[in-house]
């Protein structure tokens, strides 16, 4: 039997004392050690922020606004219509990047 090798990161964090004991508190009423306890309570929080930031909630008049504006888009202005060409002049069709630099900083 071949076991597969998983790359490891390592996260570590300096808390106060205090925090380490509460941490400590906690991981042993699951009956985790702190790393794992730490480690499954990140992960937990991250994927729900993720699910949270990638989710859009509307109301039911957004959602059918946003459904008509699909639907029936709005006649390109020329802002619109300058920037689509400024893209499709700076993208690179063979690697699907864009040459793209930051506008200088205004003083």
């Amino acid at each position: 039997m071949t076991t597969a090798s998983v790359e490891r990161g390592r996260v570590t964090a300096r808390v106060p004392l205090h925090i380490q004991k509460t941490l400590e508190t906690a991981a042993s009423m699951v009956g985790a050690t702190v790393n794992q306890f730490v480690v499954q309570t990140a992960l937990r929080e991250a994927e729900r922020i993720i699910e949270q930031e990638r989710i859009i909630r509307l109301t039911e008049r957004d959602a059918e606004a946003f459904l008509q504006a699909l639907d029936a888009p709005a006649p390109l202005n020329e802002t619109l219509t300058t920037a689509l060409q400024d893209y499709a002049n700076r993208r690179n069709d063979q690697t699907g990047t864009l040459d793209w630099a930051p506008r200088p900083k205004c003083l």
